[in-house]
């Protein structure tokens, strides 16, 4: 998420919620559970503001430890009043439900047998989504409807036990292992739906179009529905690049933006490998508080290129490498600000001599507890200082050795997890020197 284009006044009210359960330890370490397969099926109303239907997901113990329960994310259920939820999930099969928990965004399924190594298991429910208003990732703003993390997601069990925590509304919390979606959103004809995925539409009952979305190797599903004006062009390595615009925008903005769109998408993928999805959507209104926001195939953006080639560029600094966002954010956001960078032609050349610490507790590799915590520094730090330390290493290691880090570093995680530790021990066998001193001057620890 870009946090340094706010285009209005509007700030976040940012709330430190409770309530996480004590990790169960996961002996192994191994992150499960894995190979998540997710079909969901979901009718709108006429505004498409809510939409009601069925979700089921089928999973893989990978642990060597049995799995005898999983927890479901409900992370949009941060914008309703716990227990008075935007997201409901009722009537569960395969496992039975403990009481929501985690400020209403986690729910606990225990299964009927802890499931084994490799073994597979499926749980399913109805789902009733009822987006609030506000030009937010997960709001309404007039006719227009956005619909990101409003999915429940399996969460990850690893070496630190279950991940159950807060959502963040000053970054992102969110922390998936690469899944694949079906997912059918049944909507009046009057409206567009734009998706992560590749999408086919049909003709449903009277009035209505049955969208069809479909992705592999994804990490979440998000989604649009108003009566947005389309532009579809391809870039010059074939992926095709959707635009989507309120009516407040000109197609003259639409336009630039898709240039960008399509300009960032080749520049991206020829320094982090070739884009694996396909189609990219991108939709646009300038009310957004918070600048630009990404997910697979599928980013919000106001009127801004930085902004957009900074969204884009999470496509494989979150999407295809993922990370856990709460824990280490910089990995994804310091990362993406930097492609930005290289991609505009930015050397970053003095900007490590601007770093002025606010305190000894502040670094570079911290979690949004910390952020959450102090929100004016989360942007100066994570994603300035953030792409300024991988600037310098690049004038560390010698600007080859670091092109070829970032390129290997990416095939070697591709539709994995990176860790700190994964990517300093990447970074110090590629560099001709101990970079110790580096990380401790950089203030990256992990």
């Amino acid at each position: 998420m870009v946090r340094r284009f706010l285009i209005t006044a509007a700030t976040a009210v940012l709330v430190l919620v409770g309530g996480v359960p004590p990790a169960a330890h996961a002996a192994d370490g191994i992150r499960t559970p894995g190979s998540p397969s997710y079909t969901v099926t979901l009718t709108s109303n006429a505004s498409g503001s809510t939409w009601t239907g069925h979700e089921s997901v089928t999973f893989t113990n990978l642990s060597a430890d049995p799995l005898p329960e999983v927890y479901l994310r409900l992370w949009d259920n941060y914008h309703g009043a716990c227990p008075s939820t935007p997201i409901t999930v009722t009537n569960v099969t395969g496992g039975t439900p403990s009481p929501l928990s985690v400020s209403c965004t986690a729910m606990k399924i225990t299964l009927p047998a802890p499931l084994a190594h490799g073994q597979s298991a499926t749980i399913g429910f109805d789902l009733a989504i009822v987006v609030p208003s506000g030009a937010d990732r997960f709001g309404r703003d007039g006719s227009y409807n956005f619909i990101g993390n409003a999915l429940p997601v399996l969460a990850v069990r690893d070496a630190n036990g279950w991940h159950l925590d807060p959502y963040s509304n000053n970054g992102e919390s969110f922390y998936a292992l690469t899944s694949d979606y079906s997912v059918t959103l049944d909507h009046p004809s009057s409206l567009l739906v734009p998706a992560t995925g590749t999408s086919v539409d049909t003709p449903g009952t009277s009035g209505r179009t049955i969208t069809k979305a479909t992705a592999k190797n994804v990490r979440e599903f998000a989604w649009a529905a108003g009566p947005f004006v389309k532009t579809t062009s391809t870039t010059t390595t074939g992926v095709v690049v959707n635009v989507y615009r309120v009516s407040s925008i000109s197609s003259g903005s639409a336009s630039s933006m898709m240039t960008t769109a399509k300009n960032a998408l080749v520049a991206h993928a020829g320094r982090f490998g070739a884009y694996p999805y396909g189609e990219v959507d991108v939709v646009l209104d300038n009310n957004f508080w918070f600048g630009g926001m990404e997910y697979p195939g599928f980013v919000l953006d106001v009127i801004s290129s930085t902004a957009l080639a900074h969204e884009l560029a999470h496509q494989w600094w979150y999407g295809i490498v993922g990370d856990d966002e709460y824990t280490s954010p910089w990995l994804d956001e310091s990362f993406a600000d930097y492609a930005t960078d290289l991609y505009n032609g930015v050397s970053g050349t003095n900007c490590w001599n601007m770093v002025s610490w606010q305190s000894s507790a502040e670094k570079i590799s911290n979690s949004m507890a910390y952020w959450d915590a102090h929100p004016s520094r989360y942007g100066t730090v994570v994603y300035t200082y953030g792409k300024c330390a991988l600037h310098d290493l690049r004038r560390t290691i010698g600007t080859t050795a670091m092109q070829n880090l970032l390129k290997n570093y990416a095939a070697a995680h591709w539709h994995g997890v990176s860790t700190t530790a994964d990517f300093k021990a990447a970074a110090q066998a590629a560099a001709s020197v101990d970079l110790s001193s580096f990380w401790t001057t950089h203030r990256i620890d992990g």
